[in-house]
């Protein structure tokens, strides 16, 4: 079945000139098949309405825009890899700086800088459609290389408040917010692909950096270590600068920073809800797996390591995710890795032995480095018209989720005992995103069929 976008003509696709008028491609027909493949742009009803497509723009899919994957590949390399090296963190302060805290009150260090990543998606989404995004993410880089170092002289809990929770996950915000709606000016096809290969990158600091930093404490100290996270934090984004490029021209964006008229399409409302709700519960095992190990008698020094090797299932998840869906659509390859990902979280409270568990992460962290790989990817067949801004809306809704769901976890885990209840909470949250993505597809199915009949 036919399924030519009308953004993709024939011819040398390595041009960023829009086509002339005699170069235009008249749109194919679409139908509900294309719509779910993601080959098409299911919300068509907003095309005479409210949202002016680029059909006008070539997509090289390909050319420089490898070149600006890999640059966002650094950042995520960088600022993911920090994010998720905060249980290192929490060791380390538990047991020197901050041993006066609880660990309920350290972990929330680590909570506001992972939430911060997506949280300021909003601000950095209207600056990317504006054409400033070149300067918040010089800003952004300065403040996240600054904030490295300082947090090697902290030596109070307000002083790691400040830089590692609120510097370094404001500039890590800005700084991943503009990645999803920049690739999407160089890849339309491809586009799923790209996303997982920057986010399988991502992946890959959340390997490496938290084994390099564990290792590296003892032997040249704390200060010395986040030093030299501050140096690598330097280069990445220095090469990372100089390299992306928006390949489309600013658009004149009108209205408030939060356009509640956006929500107005079904299909993105239901998108957004079903990605807050399963941010509710994506990362409750992957935050506690480890506690959960050493509770049932296993190795301290076994149990560490579960949460890297989730991230290399994570790794593995976010390639195969672009790939996949690609060929198979942005939501059914949500829907699935969201379903896995449920399974895995119920089962989660049940794996007492180390083979077990092993098994557990491996999958849990595939479904969901997957899940966060293509939970942007829908949003570009949805719409193109203002993409930075309904992009950085999601994501500012979806930090909410993020922020919130394992104190959640960890506050039932407090009354009940034990983490089943956790889980049961968690994987039930993912579940009902699942339904929710699979009536946000429908809806965008039916709109689709509604325009085809009344032309």
């Amino acid at each position: 079945m036919s399924s030519t976008s009308p953004s993709l003509h024939k011819g040398n696709t390595n041009t960023a000139r829009p086509a002339s008028t005699s170069e235009k491609v008249p749109a194919s027909p679409t139908t509900s098949v294309d719509c779910i493949k993601g080959t098409a742009d299911p919300d068509d009803a907003d095309k005479t309405k409210d949202v002016q497509l680029d059909e006008d723009w070539q997509f090289p899919e390909g050319g420089y825009g490898w070149v600006v994957v890999g640059g966002f590949s650094l950042i995520m390399f960088v600022t993911l890899g920090l994010s998720t090296s905060w249980e290192v963190f929490q060791e380390y302060y538990q047991a020197n700086l901050l041993k006066d805290h609880s660990p309920s009150d350290i972990a929330w260090i680590g909570s506001v800088q992972y939430s911060l990543i997506f949280f300021p998606g909003l601000i950095a989404g209207r600056l990317f459609d504006l054409g400033h995004f070149h300067v918040s993410m010089a800003v952004a880089s300065a403040l996240l290389i600054i904030g490295s170092f300082l947090v090697a002289e902290c030596t109070t809990y307000w002083q790691l408040m400040l830089t590692q929770g609120l510097i370094i996950g404001i500039a890590g915000g800005f700084l991943f917010g503009p990645g999803s709606p920049l690739i999407s000016h160089w890849f339309r096809r491809r586009r799923a692909t790209a996303y997982g290969v920057t986010t399988g990158c991502g992946a890959t600091g959340s390997v490496v950096l938290p084994i390099a930093i564990r290792n590296l404490i003892p032997m040249i100290g704390f200060k010395w270590t986040m030093r030299l996270v501050g140096f690598i934090d330097l280069l990445a984004l220095g090469i990372a600068n100089s390299v992306l490029r928006a390949r489309l021209p600013p658009k004149s964006v009108k209205g408030s920073l939060f356009n509640i008229a956006a929500f107005k399409s079904a299909p993105y409302a239901l998108l957004v809800a079903a990605l807050f709700t399963a941010y509710m519960g994506l990362y409750t095992t992957l935050t506690y797996v480890d506690v959960a190990g050493v509770a049932i008698g296993l190795d301290p020094k076994f149990t560490f390591y579960l949460v890297p090797i989730a991230n290399a299932g994570s790794f593995f998840g976010r390639l195969i995710a672009g790939v996949l869906s690609d060929r198979f659509g942005p939501y059914n390859m949500l829907i699935l890795f969201g379903v896995v990902a449920a399974i895995t979280t119920f089962v989660w409270p049940y794996c007492f032995t180390k083979g077990s568990l092993i098994v557990l992460v491996i999958f849990n962290g595939t479904a969901a480095g997957a899940f966060v790989s293509l939970s942007p990817a829908p949003i570009a067949l949805l719409d193109t018209a203002n993409l930075g801004q309904r992009t950085g809306m999601m994501f500012t809704i979806m930090a909410i989720g993020a922020l919130v769901g394992p104190p959640i976890s960890g506050a039932i885990h407090q009354s009940v005992g034990g983490f089943k209840d956790s889980a049961a909470y968690a994987g039930s949250m993912l579940s009902v995103s699942c339904i929710l993505l699979v009536c946000s597809r429908r809806m965008a199915s039916i709109r689709l069929a509604q325009i085809k009949r009344s032309k």
